[in-house]
């Protein structure tokens, strides 16, 4: 699936470079350096389930990964970016059937709608967008050795449940009782993963299953529901992890460096994602670190599509909110950190912009870059250390004002400002 229009990121004109990156790993629960092979960083990100459009919360997720592939960059590494679209699920199919129309149709436009609010933000687009209906040739073949290898199992349709021409009668599960590595991603408790599993698109009432947490790998074809070839699984779609577990795997390997998403990915679905990858290649790392992006919320909850009390990006385009702002915002507050939207934080955005953009107006390429390396440097070893946005933020304010006193500047900064956090000035 093609994405989004590329992002022109200017290479800064200073000698040195800036990291290396650490992050905090959700599964260690510390701090670890990322260290890519060859030379080439490789990024996985769980992308939307496109039934209704990009909220602040998503666009604070790709924000972070955007601003993490930026750091990365700088410090001169290639990049290999993976994002997926899960445009077949429960909740995409629900949706359609209250409005009445076409799944498809309705994760087309959505998805349009999204890459829209992504090019406004200035988010460097993944270097292989997948849906996951074109990943379910890979996820058949996954399950179909999954159960080949004795790992995976099959539950009874219910009586009462008509399938489709060429569907089997049985959907098919992991077994987790088999997977050593079951729990080291989220470091959760049983009565942890219980507790969200059903509202997280689990089923722990389903009879038969071996353990209510096992995952569904393969959905028989039910009648009103869209299915595809299964191979000897027959008809039907994929759980909602495995695709992750098989794109990830195609276009990565194993072993990458970061696994990304939203804490409310941390189970079950990176946990689930791992587990089932590990079982596919032997008990090897899914990822090397897994980092996650704080909720966002608004008028005193977590933003949600299900609570409907969200803060949509394009909306926002559409009264005339510059949307360099919008990603201020989000800069500003840093990614493990759970915050609420407010008009507040909106307003001291456009003010900072606006006085960003008045001491970049003030630069001249004939001034020395003194101010401007040692800001740069300062920028770089924020954002090193996990990520430090508001930090970074804060060392341009710092030059802006010293600019706008009459300090002699370079263009280095504003330069700096589209590099690293992906600001056009």
């Amino acid at each position: 699936m093609k994405s989004w229009s590329p992002v022109d990121v200017p290479t800064l004109s200073l000698e040195q470079r800036g990291g290396p990156l650490t992050v905090h790993d959700t599964a260690t629960g510390s701090r670890v350096r990322t260290s890519p092979v060859d030379g080439t960083a490789r990024l996985y990100v769980c992308g939307i389930t496109p039934y209704d459009a990009t909220h602040i919360g998503h666009a604070a997720t790709y924000v972070t990964f955007d601003l993490l592939q930026r750091v990365w960059r700088d410090s001169g590494l290639d990049v290999r970016y993976v994002q997926n679209v899960t445009d077949v699920d429960e909740p995409l199919l629900e949706r359609a059937e209250r409005d009445g129309v076409d799944w498809r149709e309705l994760a087309a436009g959505q998805i349009a709608l999204f890459f829209a609010d992504m090019e406004a933000l200035r988010v460097i687009p993944p270097d292989h967008y997948v849906s996951a209906v074109d990943g379910i040739p890979d996820d058949v073949e996954a399950v179909e050795k999954l159960l080949a290898d004795g790992t995976a199992y099959p539950v009874p349709v219910p009586e009462d449940e008509a399938t489709v021409e060429g569907a089997g009668r049985a959907d098919y599960y992991l077994d987790l009782a088999q997977q050593p590595t079951f729990g080291t991603v989220s470091g959760w408790n049983r009565a942890q993963m219980m507790d969200v599993f059903a509202e997280r698109g689990g089923d722990p009432g389903r009879a038969d299953k071996r353990d209510e947490l096992d995952p569904l790998l393969w959905r028989a074809g039910r009648e009103g529901e869209p299915h595809w070839d299964g191979g000897s699984l027959g008809r039907g779609r994929p759980g909602w992890h495995i695709e992750c577990s098989t794109i990830a795997q195609r276009y990565l390997g194993t072993g990458f460096d970061v696994q990304g998403g939203g804490t409310d990915l941390i189970f079950p679905h990176h946990e689930m994602s791992a587990v089932q990858a590990a079982a596919l290649q032997g008990g090897a790392p899914f990822a090397q670190a897994y980092v996650h992006q704080a909720m966002v919320a608004f008028e005193g909850e977590k933003m949600s599509k299900s609570k409907g009390n969200l803060v949509l990006v394009s909306r926002l385009l559409e009264q005339g909110v510059d949307p360099m702002a919008v990603r201020l915002v989000l800069l500003a507050q840093h990614y493990r950190t759970e915050w609420e939207w407010t008009p507040a934080l909106l307003a001291a955005a456009e003010q900072r912009l606006s006085v960003w953009r008045s001491a970049a107006e003030a630069c001249s390429a004939g001034y020395p870059t003194g101010l401007g390396a040692q800001t740069v440097a300062r920028m770089r070893a924020a954002l090193a250390d996990d990520l430090g946005s508001p930090r970074a933020l804060a060392e341009v304010d710092a030059w802006a004002r010293a600019v706008l006193d009459g300090e002699p500047a370079s263009p280095l900064v504003p330069e700096a400002v589209d590099a690293l956090l992906g600001v056009r000035l």
